[in-house]
Protein backbone atom coordinates (compact mmCIF):
# COMPACT_ATOMS: atom_id res chain seq x y z
CA UNK A 1 0.00 0.00 0.00
CA UNK A 2 3.00 2.26 -0.34
CA UNK A 3 2.69 5.36 -2.50
CA UNK A 4 5.83 7.44 -2.93
CA UNK A 5 9.20 7.44 -1.23
CA UNK A 6 10.13 8.02 1.56
CA UNK A 7 6.71 6.93 2.78
CA UNK A 8 5.74 3.45 3.98
CA UNK A 9 2.59 1.53 4.96
CA UNK A 10 1.76 -0.53 8.09
CA UNK A 11 -0.81 -3.01 9.64
CA UNK A 12 -1.74 -5.20 12.86
CA UNK A 13 -0.40 -8.44 14.26
CA UNK A 14 -1.63 -11.23 11.97
CA UNK A 15 1.74 -12.90 11.59
CA UNK A 16 0.25 -16.38 11.13
CA UNK A 17 -1.34 -15.15 7.89
CA UNK A 18 1.69 -13.34 6.55
CA UNK A 19 4.00 -14.71 3.88
CA UNK A 20 7.59 -15.39 4.85
CA UNK A 21 9.59 -12.21 5.46
CA UNK A 22 12.95 -13.93 5.87
CA UNK A 23 14.46 -12.28 2.80
CA UNK A 24 12.81 -8.88 3.10
CA UNK A 25 14.44 -5.68 4.29
CA UNK A 26 13.28 -4.34 7.66
CA UNK A 27 11.15 -1.56 6.08
CA UNK A 28 9.49 -4.18 3.90
CA UNK A 29 8.84 -6.43 6.91
CA UNK A 30 7.30 -3.52 8.75
CA UNK A 31 5.13 -2.65 5.76
CA UNK A 32 3.91 -6.25 5.50
CA UNK A 33 3.05 -6.29 9.19
CA UNK A 34 1.11 -3.04 8.96
CA UNK A 35 -0.70 -4.08 5.79
CA UNK A 36 -1.94 -7.14 7.70
CA UNK A 37 -3.09 -4.93 10.58
CA UNK A 38 -5.14 -2.59 8.42
CA UNK A 39 -6.71 -5.08 6.03
CA UNK A 40 -5.88 -3.26 2.83
CA UNK A 41 -6.79 0.28 3.92
CA UNK A 42 -4.46 2.78 2.25
CA UNK A 43 -2.12 4.71 4.51
CA UNK A 44 1.02 6.82 4.33
CA UNK A 45 3.89 6.45 6.77
CA UNK A 46 6.35 9.23 7.54
CA UNK A 47 9.12 9.53 10.14
CA UNK A 48 7.74 10.76 13.47
CA UNK A 49 10.84 10.87 15.68
CA UNK A 50 13.87 9.00 16.86
CA UNK A 51 15.61 8.92 20.19
CA UNK A 52 19.06 8.14 21.54
CA UNK A 53 18.38 4.38 21.35
CA UNK A 54 17.89 2.11 18.35
CA UNK A 55 14.12 2.67 18.39
CA UNK A 56 12.49 4.58 15.53
CA UNK A 57 8.97 5.95 15.31
CA UNK A 58 6.78 6.51 12.26
CA UNK A 59 3.40 8.17 11.85
CA UNK A 60 0.79 6.18 9.93
CA UNK A 61 -1.82 8.48 8.36
CA UNK A 62 -4.91 6.67 7.06
CA UNK A 63 -6.21 7.55 3.59
CA UNK A 64 -9.62 6.00 4.33
CA UNK A 65 -11.60 4.94 7.41
CA UNK A 66 -9.64 2.16 9.13
CA UNK A 67 -11.23 -1.05 10.45
CA UNK A 68 -11.77 -1.90 14.11
CA UNK A 69 -10.03 -1.51 16.51
CA UNK A 70 -8.74 1.64 14.79
CA UNK A 71 -12.13 3.05 13.83
CA UNK A 72 -12.25 6.82 14.26
CA UNK A 73 -8.48 7.18 14.16
CA UNK A 74 -6.86 9.34 11.52
CA UNK A 75 -3.32 8.30 12.42
CA UNK A 76 -1.29 5.99 14.65
CA UNK A 77 2.36 5.67 15.62
CA UNK A 78 4.40 2.56 14.90
CA UNK A 79 7.50 1.80 16.95
CA UNK A 80 10.28 -0.06 15.18
CA UNK A 81 12.54 -1.58 17.85
CA UNK A 82 14.95 -4.18 16.41
CA UNK A 83 14.61 -7.13 18.81
CA UNK A 84 18.36 -7.83 18.83
CA UNK A 85 18.91 -4.32 20.23
CA UNK A 86 15.69 -3.36 22.05
CA UNK A 87 13.09 -5.15 24.16
CA UNK A 88 9.51 -3.92 23.76
CA UNK A 89 8.21 -5.66 26.88
CA UNK A 90 9.21 -2.94 29.38
CA UNK A 91 7.46 -0.34 27.20
CA UNK A 92 4.27 -2.40 27.20
CA UNK A 93 4.43 -2.96 30.96
CA UNK A 94 5.13 0.66 31.90
CA UNK A 95 2.51 2.01 29.47
CA UNK A 96 -0.09 -0.07 31.30
CA UNK A 97 1.15 1.17 34.69
CA UNK A 98 1.02 4.81 33.59
CA UNK A 99 -2.44 4.47 32.10
CA UNK A 100 -3.57 2.72 35.27
CA UNK A 101 -2.51 5.81 37.23
CA UNK A 102 -4.50 8.08 34.92
CA UNK A 103 -1.40 9.34 33.11
CA UNK A 104 -1.74 9.86 29.36
CA UNK A 105 0.58 7.20 27.94
CA UNK A 106 -0.18 5.84 24.46
CA UNK A 107 -2.56 2.93 24.16
CA UNK A 108 -1.03 -0.10 22.44
CA UNK A 109 -3.23 -1.48 19.65
CA UNK A 110 -1.03 -4.22 18.23
CA UNK A 111 2.31 -5.81 18.98
CA UNK A 112 4.79 -8.23 17.48
CA UNK A 113 7.55 -8.84 20.00
CA UNK A 114 9.41 -11.27 17.76
CA UNK A 115 9.86 -8.58 15.12
CA UNK A 116 9.98 -5.60 17.48
CA UNK A 117 6.90 -3.71 16.30
CA UNK A 118 4.28 -1.84 18.36
CA UNK A 119 1.30 0.11 17.06
CA UNK A 120 0.39 3.00 19.36
CA UNK A 121 -1.94 5.93 19.88
CA UNK A 122 -0.74 9.08 18.15
CA UNK A 123 -0.27 11.80 20.78
CA UNK A 124 0.55 14.37 18.11
CA UNK A 125 3.80 16.04 17.15
CA UNK A 126 3.87 18.96 19.60
CA UNK A 127 6.33 18.22 22.36
CA UNK A 128 6.64 20.53 25.33
CA UNK A 129 9.85 21.78 23.70
CA UNK A 130 8.00 22.71 20.51
CA UNK A 131 5.16 24.28 22.47
CA UNK A 132 7.57 26.42 24.49
CA UNK A 133 9.38 27.52 21.33
CA UNK A 134 6.00 28.61 19.95
CA UNK A 135 5.31 30.73 23.02
CA UNK A 136 3.01 28.42 24.99
CA UNK A 137 2.24 29.19 28.63
CA UNK A 138 5.12 27.55 30.50
CA UNK A 139 3.34 27.77 33.84
CA UNK A 140 0.36 25.80 32.58
CA UNK A 141 2.57 23.21 30.87
CA UNK A 142 4.73 22.61 33.93
CA UNK A 143 1.89 22.50 36.42
CA UNK A 144 0.19 19.85 34.28
CA UNK A 145 3.47 17.90 34.19
CA UNK A 146 3.70 18.13 37.99
CA UNK A 147 0.12 16.90 38.35
CA UNK A 148 0.89 13.89 36.15
CA UNK A 149 4.11 13.21 38.06
CA UNK A 150 2.31 13.14 41.41
CA UNK A 151 -0.32 10.78 39.95
CA UNK A 152 2.42 8.51 38.60
CA UNK A 153 4.28 8.47 41.92
CA UNK A 154 1.12 7.77 43.92
CA UNK A 155 0.72 4.59 41.91
CA UNK A 156 3.96 3.10 43.24
CA UNK A 157 3.73 -0.60 44.01
CA UNK A 158 6.63 -2.51 45.52
CA UNK A 159 8.40 -4.92 43.17
CA UNK A 160 6.48 -3.68 40.13
CA UNK A 161 9.60 -2.34 38.39
CA UNK A 162 13.35 -2.90 38.68
CA UNK A 163 15.10 -1.09 41.50
CA UNK A 164 17.25 1.97 40.89
CA UNK A 165 19.84 0.17 42.95
CA UNK A 166 23.43 0.96 43.81
CA UNK A 167 24.77 -1.00 40.83
CA UNK A 168 22.65 0.96 38.33
CA UNK A 169 23.46 4.31 39.91
CA UNK A 170 27.14 3.41 39.78
CA UNK A 171 27.03 2.31 36.14
CA UNK A 172 25.47 5.65 35.26
CA UNK A 173 28.06 7.64 37.20
CA UNK A 174 30.89 5.73 35.53
CA UNK A 175 29.79 7.20 32.20
CA UNK A 176 31.27 10.52 33.32
CA UNK A 177 34.92 9.44 33.74
CA UNK A 178 34.77 6.86 30.96
CA UNK A 179 33.15 8.93 28.22
CA UNK A 180 33.25 12.60 29.12
CA UNK A 181 36.56 12.84 30.98
CA UNK A 182 38.63 10.29 29.06
CA UNK A 183 37.03 10.18 25.61
CA UNK A 184 35.66 13.68 25.15
CA UNK A 185 38.10 15.81 27.14
CA UNK A 186 41.13 13.55 26.61
CA UNK A 187 41.96 14.02 30.28
CA UNK A 188 43.96 11.43 32.23
CA UNK A 189 42.74 11.38 35.81
CA UNK A 190 45.40 11.44 38.50
CA UNK A 191 45.19 8.87 41.29
CA UNK A 192 44.00 11.56 43.70
CA UNK A 193 41.24 12.57 41.28
CA UNK A 194 40.11 8.99 40.84
CA UNK A 195 39.97 8.59 44.60
CA UNK A 196 37.98 11.83 44.85
CA UNK A 197 35.46 10.58 42.29
CA UNK A 198 35.09 7.32 44.21
CA UNK A 199 34.29 9.24 47.40
CA UNK A 200 31.93 11.61 45.61
CA UNK A 201 30.12 8.80 43.81
CA UNK A 202 29.67 6.97 47.12
CA UNK A 203 28.12 10.09 48.66
CA UNK A 204 25.78 10.59 45.69
CA UNK A 205 24.67 6.96 45.67
CA UNK A 206 24.03 6.99 49.41
CA UNK A 207 22.01 10.20 49.11
CA UNK A 208 19.91 8.74 46.27
CA UNK A 209 19.28 5.45 48.05
CA UNK A 210 18.30 7.26 51.27
CA UNK A 211 15.41 9.02 49.54
CA UNK A 212 11.89 7.53 49.53
CA UNK A 213 11.57 5.21 46.53
CA UNK A 214 8.73 5.62 44.02
CA UNK A 215 8.02 5.13 40.31
CA UNK A 216 10.72 6.93 38.30
CA UNK A 217 10.31 7.64 34.57
CA UNK A 218 14.06 8.48 34.24
CA UNK A 219 13.66 10.91 31.31
CA UNK A 220 10.77 13.14 32.35
CA UNK A 221 11.65 16.19 30.26
CA UNK A 222 10.32 18.48 27.54
CA UNK A 223 11.18 16.18 24.63
CA UNK A 224 9.21 13.29 26.12
CA UNK A 225 6.14 15.28 27.18
CA UNK A 226 3.47 16.09 24.60
CA UNK A 227 1.21 19.13 24.52
CA UNK A 228 -2.15 17.44 23.92
CA UNK A 229 -5.67 18.82 24.20
CA UNK A 230 -6.92 16.35 26.82
CA UNK A 231 -5.15 14.93 29.87
CA UNK A 232 -1.92 16.85 29.26
CA UNK A 233 0.86 15.88 29.11
CA UNK A 234 1.09 12.89 26.87
CA UNK A 235 4.06 10.91 28.21
CA UNK A 236 6.57 9.04 26.05
CA UNK A 237 9.91 7.20 26.29
CA UNK A 238 9.16 5.60 29.65
CA UNK A 239 10.41 2.07 28.99
CA UNK A 240 13.42 2.44 31.33
CA UNK A 241 11.25 3.22 34.36
CA UNK A 242 12.38 1.95 37.77
CA UNK A 243 11.57 2.25 41.45
CA UNK A 244 13.91 5.00 42.63
CA UNK A 245 14.47 8.35 44.37
CA UNK A 246 11.41 10.56 44.69
CA UNK A 247 13.20 13.70 43.47
CA UNK A 248 14.62 12.14 40.30
CA UNK A 249 11.85 12.95 37.82
CA UNK A 250 11.41 16.45 39.20
CA UNK A 251 15.12 17.06 38.56
CA UNK A 252 14.67 15.81 34.99
CA UNK A 253 11.79 18.23 34.53
CA UNK A 254 13.13 21.37 36.20
CA UNK A 255 16.84 21.00 35.36
CA UNK A 256 16.26 19.77 31.85
CA UNK A 257 19.22 19.23 29.53
CA UNK A 258 17.28 20.97 26.73
CA UNK A 259 15.98 24.14 28.39
CA UNK A 260 17.19 26.27 31.30
CA UNK A 261 14.99 28.07 33.83
CA UNK A 262 16.35 30.53 36.37
CA UNK A 263 16.56 29.27 39.91
CA UNK A 264 13.65 31.38 41.13
CA UNK A 265 11.40 29.59 38.63
CA UNK A 266 12.85 26.19 39.54
CA UNK A 267 12.13 26.89 43.21
CA UNK A 268 8.57 28.00 42.47
CA UNK A 269 7.75 24.80 40.58
CA UNK A 270 9.62 22.64 43.10
CA UNK A 271 7.61 24.13 45.98
CA UNK A 272 4.37 23.56 44.07
CA UNK A 273 5.35 19.93 43.48
CA UNK A 274 6.36 19.49 47.14
CA UNK A 275 3.05 20.91 48.37
CA UNK A 276 1.03 18.71 46.02
CA UNK A 277 3.10 15.65 46.88
CA UNK A 278 2.55 16.19 50.60
CA UNK A 279 -1.19 16.67 50.05
CA UNK A 280 -1.25 13.41 48.08
CA UNK A 281 0.46 11.54 50.91
CA UNK A 282 3.76 11.02 49.09
CA UNK A 283 6.80 10.56 51.37
CA UNK A 284 8.65 13.78 50.56
CA UNK A 285 10.79 15.43 53.23
CA UNK A 286 8.75 17.32 55.83
CA UNK A 287 10.91 20.45 55.45
CA UNK A 288 11.34 22.00 52.01
CA UNK A 289 15.01 22.83 52.56
CA UNK A 290 15.70 19.12 53.16
CA UNK A 291 13.72 18.26 50.06
CA UNK A 292 15.69 20.85 48.05
CA UNK A 293 19.00 19.36 49.19
CA UNK A 294 17.78 15.91 48.07
CA UNK A 295 16.77 17.47 44.76
CA UNK A 296 20.15 19.11 44.20
CA UNK A 297 22.20 16.04 45.07
CA UNK A 298 20.00 13.92 42.83
CA UNK A 299 20.65 16.46 40.09
CA UNK A 300 24.41 16.05 40.44
CA UNK A 301 24.09 12.29 39.92
CA UNK A 302 21.78 12.72 36.94
CA UNK A 303 23.84 15.41 35.26
CA UNK A 304 27.11 13.49 35.59
CA UNK A 305 25.30 10.63 33.85
CA UNK A 306 23.83 12.88 31.16
CA UNK A 307 27.18 14.46 30.31
CA UNK A 308 28.64 10.96 29.97
CA UNK A 309 25.76 9.81 27.77
CA UNK A 310 26.00 12.83 25.48
CA UNK A 311 29.74 12.23 25.08
CA UNK A 312 29.13 8.55 24.33
CA UNK A 313 26.48 9.39 21.74
CA UNK A 314 29.09 11.37 19.87
CA UNK A 315 32.22 9.27 20.29
CA UNK A 316 30.59 5.82 20.00
CA UNK A 317 27.45 6.44 17.95
CA UNK A 318 28.40 9.45 15.82
CA UNK A 319 25.46 11.56 17.11
CA UNK A 320 26.78 15.05 17.71
CA UNK A 321 23.50 16.95 18.18
CA UNK A 322 23.61 16.47 21.96
CA UNK A 323 27.00 18.17 22.36
CA UNK A 324 25.32 21.58 22.13
CA UNK A 325 23.46 20.79 25.36
CA UNK A 326 26.55 19.81 27.38
CA UNK A 327 27.32 23.39 28.59
CA UNK A 328 23.81 23.69 30.04
CA UNK A 329 24.24 20.44 31.96
CA UNK A 330 27.70 21.44 33.19
CA UNK A 331 26.22 24.71 34.46
CA UNK A 332 23.74 22.74 36.58
CA UNK A 333 26.64 20.72 37.99
CA UNK A 334 28.68 23.79 38.84
CA UNK A 335 25.78 25.60 40.48
CA UNK A 336 25.11 22.63 42.74
CA UNK A 337 28.75 21.93 43.58
CA UNK A 338 29.44 25.46 44.82
CA UNK A 339 26.76 25.08 47.52
CA UNK A 340 28.04 21.96 49.25
CA UNK A 341 31.49 21.52 50.76
CA UNK A 342 31.43 17.80 50.00
CA UNK A 343 31.18 18.59 46.29
CA UNK A 344 33.94 21.20 46.13
CA UNK A 345 36.55 18.65 44.93
CA UNK A 346 34.25 17.73 42.03
CA UNK A 347 34.00 21.41 41.15
CA UNK A 348 37.81 21.58 41.00
CA UNK A 349 37.82 18.67 38.55
CA UNK A 350 35.22 20.42 36.39
CA UNK A 351 37.51 23.46 36.37
CA UNK A 352 40.45 21.32 35.23
CA UNK A 353 38.39 19.75 32.47
CA UNK A 354 37.25 23.14 31.23
CA UNK A 355 40.85 24.30 31.00
CA UNK A 356 41.71 21.11 29.10
CA UNK A 357 39.09 21.53 26.37
CA UNK A 358 39.36 25.30 25.86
Amino acid sequence: MLTTEPFFYFMPNLSSHLPSTANLSRPAVLTAWLDAQFGGIAYVMTPASEDASFRRYFRVAFQASPPAPYAGKTSLIVMDAPPDKEDCRPFIKVAALLRGCGVNAPKIYAQDLAQGFLLLDDLGDTTYQTALERGADAQALYLDAITALVAWQRGTEAQTLPSYDEALLRRELDLFPDWYVAQHCGYALRDTERAMLERTFALLIAAARAQPQVFVHRDYHIRNLMDVEENRPGVLDFQDAVIGPITYDLVSLLRDAYVAWDEEQQLDWAIRYWERARAAGLPVAARFDDFWRDFEWMGVQRHLKVVGIFARLWHRDGKDAYLADVPRVLAYLRNACVRYNELTPLLHLLDALERKII
